[in-house]
């Protein structure tokens, strides 16, 4: 009933114009409406044709300019889309603007919309910002062994959100971009040397001075062990009835737990050899005297 009485009210209305002549009072509403929004459609339509264009041709611009640059691959591809996506967006409110839309009107919008996609991709975004700076600063490369976010392992691939580390027992961790970024990153792998440290235990009366020359020769004796830095022996530190000596050699940082463990088992048999004694395997005994 709604309906009809409003289709009815509408041709009532309309009834007295057409009797007076249909026609002309057609093509006067048309024409009334070109003159008005006319002349703005056709500008609007002329600047996103041009506009398009004028895109395409920066768009090429800046792809060529980010090509000479040294960024990563992936990096290019993020900030290619990214300027072109910004460039059309210009071109968008632009061509609204000729419409005569309130441009105060699309800029709400607009920010509405980003504030909903900011809160819903909050997560995405922080790992996405946090990719792109781990390409661009590059902390760390592929088949670099790193510590960071509490892992540890070489860095098999990088992502705009994640990095893939592999662990020395074969565990594959996807670790995200932006805990990373946040976290205090160590790069192992970052400087072509590494130094190989490696304390022991021995008895106090033991002769210091047999005991630094053993450690010494054995260090500078052991496999991939470098000559250059020179090996270090020295007594570190005294506890209770034993004395603390630190050995550390120079290696190769691709050979570093090939030397630790070389080192280890080297200066641990040189003291055996040598008959110093290592303090876990005594049992020391203390007497003490009563006063009477």
């Amino acid at each position: 009933m709604f309906g009809k009485a409003f289709f009815l009210t509408a041709a009532e209305a309309v009834e007295p114009i057409l009797e007076k002549n249909p026609t002309s009072a057609f093509w006067d509403k048309v024409k009334e409406l070109v003159a008005t929004f006319g002349g703005r459609i056709l500008s609007a339509i002329a600047v996103l044709i041009v506009g398009s264009f004028v895109v395409k041709l920066l768009s090429k611009g800046i792809n060529k300019a980010l090509g000479k640059t040294r960024l990563d691959p992936a990096v290019k591809k993020i900030l290619e889309k990214f300027v072109k996506a910004l460039l059309y967006v210009i071109l968008i409110i632009a061509v609204v603007d000729i419409l005569g839309v309130s441009m105060s009107s699309v800029i709400a919008i607009l920010a509405s919309c980003g504030l909903a996609v900011g809160l819903a991709l909050q997560g995405a975004l922080t790992n996405l910002a946090g990719g792109l700076m781990i390409l661009i600063f590059k902390p760390f490369r592929l088949e670099d062994y790193v510590e960071g976010s509490g892992v540890q392992g070489v860095v098999k691939d990088i992502s705009i959100f994640y990095t893939t580390l592999l662990t020395l027992d074969n565990k594959k961790v996807l670790v995200p971009n932006g805990d990373l970024m946040n976290a205090t990153i160590t790069n192992y792998s970052s400087e072509p040397i590494r130094r190989v440290d490696v304390d022991y235990k021995i008895t106090n009366d033991a002769d210091a001075e047999q005991v630094k020359r053993v450690l010494l020769e054995a260090c500078a004796n052991t496999e991939l062990i470098l000559a250059e830095p020179a090996p270090f022996t020295r007594m570190t530190a005294v506890d209770d009835d034993t004395y603390i000596f630190t050995v550390r050699g120079w290696c190769k940082t691709a050979d570093y737990w090939d030397a630790y463990f070389n080192t280890v088992e080297n200066c641990s048999k040189a003291l055996q050899d040598n008959g110093i004694d290592d303090p876990e395997e005594r049992i020391v005994v203390r007497l003490q005297k009563e006063d009477a």
